[in-house]
């Protein structure tokens, strides 16, 4: 199989989307890190528009986006697959996934803003949790993972919630993740974070929250600038 590239960054949650599915599926694969404040002239050539990360290069053809990045290898590699066999399953799976894709980006906004505009963050993370808590642990049966007894292609969307959450709740000086409220979600965070590919693959909880408590001065700083 021809050579396997990776573009990411050590703080996103998206190039560990891909890390994980890469180990889960034992596929060798070289690491690039990306400087996104200073983006390099090879993340320019193979994702010219976005201009994101993170970007999978194989066989020197690119695909981006992390889920659609985690279908391909699904694809490309049958062995140990993410995405279920049956039809019906499959099609859930991929409701799940894009559930998280269109409903995150408040978990995001949580950190960087403040006032009024973190409140409503707030609550719309909270909708999403209960809505994972209530609906898709139920609908997709969920015993130790979403994908059933390994981990599957909607574990790894909502990865994020396990490893970056917890440090959005610090830097942001919120709760959110509170075991009376979420004790399913709960169950599932320990037994993801457990595993030995998850848990040896995600960036230092300390670094990660020294990060995004500079990035939101930053932010925040620009804002007050602005306004």
């Amino acid at each position: 199989m021809a050579e396997v590239k990776l573009l990411g960054t050590w703080p996103s949650p998206f190039s560990y989307r891909v890390i994980w599915a890469l180990k889960l599926k034992a596929i060798p694969f070289e690491y690039l890190e990306q400087d996104l404040f200073n983006k390099s002239s090879l993340l320019l050539q193979y994702n010219p528009v976005h201009k994101k990360i993170p970007v999978l290069v194989h066989s020197g053809k690119p695909i981006s986006e992390s889920m659609i990045i985690i279908e391909y290898l699904d694809e490309t590699w049958p062995d140990h697959p993410l995405l279920p066999t049956h039809p019906y399953d499959r099609a859930l799976a991929r409701f799940w996934v894009k559930f998280m894709e269109d409903k995150s980006s408040s978990m995001w906004t949580i950190y960087r803003s403040k006032g009024e505009e973190q409140e409503k963050a707030v609550k719309a993370t909270m909708e999403i949790l209960k809505t994972i808590e209530e609906e898709a642990m139920e609908v997709m049966g969920v015993n130790k993972y979403f994908g059933g007894e390994s981990i599957g292609i909607v574990d790894i969307a909502f990865g994020p919630i396990a490893h970056w959450l917890p440090v959005i709740e610090k830097v942001g000086g919120v709760k959110l993740l509170e075991s009376h409220k979420f004790p399913k979600l709960q169950a599932w965070i320990q037994n993801f974070k457990q595993s030995a590919i998850i848990s040896e693959n995600v960036p230092n909880e300390e670094e990660m929250v020294a990060f995004f408590k500079r990035r939101r001065e930053m932010i925040l700083a620009s804002a007050s600038a602005s306004a």
